[in-house]
């Protein structure tokens, strides 16, 4: 019995080796894989924050593309008027006057 039983260390031995090493072979690839995905989740959260922007940007392009907004736009923040009009600037009794809030 004591024959057998140190035949049968080296051969544990050797196997828990062998398993050791397979373990530490994969353990680099799936911390890369476990990285790159995480990495795949903040782009795909940057992506849609990047899409909701687009989003938004894409309508304030529209709006400037009216011509009644641009109109409203230079009336009210630049003080423009049409040619023939009379522009007029309310100014209070006390204080400076407000700038336009645009």
């Amino acid at each position: 019995m004591s024959a057998s039983r140190t035949k049968l260390a080296p051969r544990a031995a050797a196997l828990a080796i062998v398993v050791i090493a397979l373990l530490l072979y994969l353990l680099v690839p799936l911390r890369t894989y476990v990285a790159q995905r995480n990495r795949l989740g903040d782009l795909e959260r940057q992506t849609q924050i990047l899409e909701q922007q687009n989003v938004e940007l894409q309508g304030r392009v529209d709006q400037l593309g009216d011509p009644a907004y641009i109109e409203k736009i230079a009336r009210e923040c630049l003080a423009m008027v049409r040619p023939g009009e009379i522009g007029f600037v309310i100014v209070p009794k006390e204080g400076p006057p407000e700038p336009p809030s645009c």
